[in-house]
């Protein structure tokens, strides 16, 4: 069954949201870029400027679920990621605005500095309490081991008489006291944004949607938005963390919880999840020549910035199909630009020896 953008809208609109970001954000052409690549027709969708602390697509899920803290009366949210996440810095300043104590898990690398750069200074101009746990350098914590983590700290936070609300990474799994899909849902409302501006602006909606997928939710409304609105419209996930086999499976249940809870009945197949685990690179956060001058060239081409842990390594992937044919020359891709730009200066080392030429 196909449906229209105000009969998603419609069903969105029954789960409760604050109002913290900008909308809509804004969508061009990337004339420059598209012929610099010679390949498809490039758009890019600024979800970089949604307008809570530095942007970025965390901030279209919190809207959601900072609503549901609120309804549920949390006076704490607990969360975790990595040491520099987008995700948890977001969560932190939403929350603040909103009266909640944020308890911030990051989990870093034994060699990694706990220095006060990037999100994680923002971090702490937020007095976010910041606890710091040890991970494997280039990967990614699994769900399972840090959702035991935020338990037993929300156990010590209601005995000190505390509403601690615990959310995954990303707002994108169905698990602690986040019992709908709202970050995924928060995208299906996306996805309605960006064709209603494809259409309302005279062009046509895109054959392609690509961006950087790392937790799921993201990719998760995006496809479940495009199968409800535009079929024709395939959903493209470059994974900057985990092989595509497992984690086209969370992808898919988070898709499927989605579908579910806003009563679509769309039948999401594993078929409608694509993810491409080519361009991981040395592993999750880890800065290579090929990001850096992938920044480069996207600043010295549009005047826009990419960071180099997601949207770099996006980019890097749609360079790469262009390359090898994937898109047709009349295909009319777009880009998703989900933010992430404070992790820029903790690397900000690797991409100058990079980028600056030795004497």
């Amino acid at each position: 069954m196909a449906y229209t953008i105000r009969d998603i809208l419609d069903r969105v609109d029954r789960f409760p949201r604050v109002d913290i970001i900008h909308r809509p954000t804004p969508l061009r052409k990337l004339e420059r870029l598209s012929a610099r690549l010679g390949g498809p027709e490039i758009y890019v969708k600024r979800d970089d400027l949604t307008g809570l602390a530095f942007g970025g697509n965390k901030s279209r899920k919190l809207e959601f679920i900072i609503a549901d803290m609120l309804e549920k009366k949390a006076d704490v949210v607990i969360t975790w990621a990595s040491l520099q996440s987008n995700w948890c810095m977001q969560t932190a300043a939403a929350a603040r605005t909103f009266g909640i104590k944020p308890i911030l898990m990051l989990f870093k690398a034994a060699d990694q500095p706990a220095t006060a750069d990037g999100n994680v200074l923002l971090d702490v101009i937020l007095d976010a309490d910041i606890r710091f746990l040890e991970k494997e350098k280039g990967r990614i914590v699994k769900a399972a081991q840090a959702m035991d983590i935020l338990e037993e700290a929300g156990r010590k936070v209601r005995a000190e008489g505390h509403r601690p609300y615990l959310v995954p990474v990303g707002g994108s799994l169905v698990r602690g006291d986040m019992d709908k899909p709202l970050g995924a849902i928060s995208y299906v409302a996306g996805f309605a944004e960006l064709l209603d501006q494809t259409r309302n602006g005279g062009g046509t909606e895109p054959d392609f949607v690509v961006h950087s997928t790392g937790s799921g939710g993201t990719q998760a409304g995006l496809v479940v938005g495009a199968k409800a609105m535009a079929p024709a419209c395939r959903i493209i996930g470059i994974s900057v963390s985990d092989p595509k086999g497992p984690f086209s499976d969370e992808v898919l249940e988070i898709a499927r919880e989605t579908d579910e809870a806003l009563g679509l009945g769309l039948g999401i197949l594993p078929d409608d999840v694509t993810v491409f685990d080519e361009y991981l690179g040395q592993g999750y956060g880890i800065v290579d020549r090929a990001v850096a001058e992938t920044i480069r060239l996207v600043f010295q081409t549009e005047g826009i910035v990419l960071d180099p842990i997601y949207t770099a390594k996006a980019m890097i992937g749609l360079q790469d199909l262009i390359k090898t044919g994937f898109f047709k020359p009349t295909d009319k891709v777009l880009f998703l630009h989900t933010g992430g730009t404070p992790a820029l200066f903790p690397n900000r080392d690797k991409i100058f020896g990079f980028l600056v030429k030795k004497a």
